[in-house]
């Protein structure tokens, strides 16, 4: 969920903006800030027909722009003929990446202080900024809950990061690094060396519906027909489960596996929570075979779920050996990270893994700002308040709109979901929706994904919300 100016960034949103929901009833809701908002009892109507016309010729500079982008870059992308040109806060799109959204200052702050300092420096030295973030990194899991960490506790010395520049990156690494435990590990029970051929603890598994990357590892755990059949034959050795099914568990993960990834709330597969008990077993059998549990928590990490990591609040009990990050990490600077536990970090020496730009001073000094900011106590309160409030307009919808829409509302926080009866009308819903001024996503085959930066604040959901029902009022009628 963002929303789009295509005209004068102020002058062509504010009258809608400030508009109020033409409801003509409304009830009255308390946030935990004490904040009142209004909750309608009726679909808007106010956005039953478009805002604004798509269809009309674009203007000399936007045409100059897509011919552009015709004739010389690879054609990998199914894009409305928009071009962005600058956002501000929750105006404008992005997948779940600007968590403080657009123009904040403070970003733009450390940008440019930090350009003007250090901009990259090989790895083969030490700066200032890295060791920092991953001090952060560990301290707000410890504080918040995850990796073992119950919520509340002090940090330590036993778990290591390494940085990356992207999710599928931090996934690749968080494999390659799960692949050479998985070898000690044979290597510890059989007597023989860890780069013996004969090594079957090689295997990974993974879960339908999964999105872990376009590289060839990370495709090859994201077992999607569409995205993994142009280029097989893919990296062997992968068995496919379905997140919560408890009979297939023992079957599934076995002595020859090395790593289990799995998302705790998938996002590109519909925004599709992993049952806490089904976790709990999850965890057990992998203890039980000496696997590496990886989640992947780049889309629902880092307060999206609206506390730390998905599974932070989770009993110690299901949490993962390695946590996997990156979208919001440095508000859309290209950063990722792979966060591990000592005992499985423990295999990694120097000249076992690395990356050029990974770990740089500028990605990590916007990681840790950002990070700072989103981890202080009032944003989480905030992150809270609004979710409430778009948890309580979501499950409106399904009571409207019960021809169109599936009962339950997915997700949790600011990563949420509306699963819909027929798999043509996500799509359709979206395109209506940009139409009305917000972008949306699609998730899976079958559902339309929420995923505003956590900056959105009451108002701009309340418009947000009035496109939807009119969205899907349209598509009613």
């Amino acid at each position: 969920m963002h929303f789009s100016y295509l005209r004068h960034p102020i002058a062509a949103l504010r009258p809608r903006l400030l508009g109020r929901s033409p409801c003509a009833r409304t009830l009255q809701t308390r946030l935990a800030s004490n904040a009142v908002v209004k909750i309608p009892s009726e679909p808007s109507t106010g956005y039953l027909k478009p805002t604004y016309d798509l269809s009309s010729s674009p203007t000399t500079r936007t045409a100059s722009t897509l011919a552009l982008g015709e004739q010389y870059l690879l054609p990998i992308y199914a894009r409305p003929p928009i071009v962005l040109s600058h956002g501000r806060g929750c105006w404008v799109a992005g997948i779940a990446v600007n968590a403080l959204g657009h123009a904040d200052p403070g970003v733009a702050e450390v940008l440019h202080t930090q350009a003007s300092t250090l901009l990259h420096s090989s790895n083969v030295y030490h700066n200032e900024w890295t060791p920092k973030l991953a001090e952060l990194l560990v301290a707000a899991t410890a504080s918040e809950g995850g990796l073992g960490f119950p919520t509340g506790s002090t940090p330590t010395t036993q778990v290591r990061v390494f940085f990356a520049n992207s999710g599928t990156e931090a996934n690749e690494g968080a494999l390659k690094i799960a692949r050479k435990v998985g070898k000690d590990r044979w290597a510890a029970s059989t007597g023989n060396k860890p780069d013996d051929p004969a090594c079957s603890k090689t295997k990974i598994v993974c879960f339908e519906n999964a999105f872990h990357g376009r590289s060839m590892g990370a495709l090859s755990v994201t077992p999607t027909e569409k995205y993994q059949a142009p280029f097989r034959p893919l990296i062997p050795g992968v068995d496919v489960g379905k997140v919560n099914d408890f009979e297939r568990l023992q079957d599934l993960i076995t002595d020859e596996t090395c790593a289990v990834i799995i998302e705790p709330v998938q996002g590109e597969g519909g925004v599709a929570a992993a049952d806490e008990q089904w976790l709990m077993a999850l965890r057990e059998r992998c203890n039980e075979t000496g696997a590496v549990l990886i989640y992947d928590e780049i889309q629902c990490g880092l307060f999206r779920t609206g506390t730390m990591w998905a599974h932070s609040t989770l009993p110690v009990g299901c949490h993962p050996d390695i946590i996997t990050m990156a979208k919001p990490l440095a508000n859309g600077y290209p950063i990722g990270a792979v966060l591990l536990r000592d005992t499985i970090a423990s295999t990694m020496t120097a000249g076992t893994h690395g990356t050029t730009f990974g770990g740089s001073p500028m990605a990590c000094a916007m990681g840790h700002y950002v990070l700072s900011r989103l981890s202080a106590p009032s944003f989480i309160a905030h992150i809270s308040d609004v979710s409430k409030y778009l948890n309580t307009r979501l499950e409106l919808l399904p009571k409207w709109f019960p021809d169109i829409l599936q009962t339950d509302v997915r997700g949790r926080g600011l990563i949420r979901a509306l699963g819909f009866k027929n798999e043509k009308h996500p799509g359709r819903v979206v395109e209506l929706a940009r139409e009305r001024g917000v972008f949306l996503l699609t998730a899976g085959n079958d559902a339309v994904r929420l995923v505003p930066p956590l900056t959105v604040n009451e108002e701009e959901i309340e418009l947000a919300m009035d496109v939807l029902e009119g969205s899907l009022g349209a598509l009613q009628n």
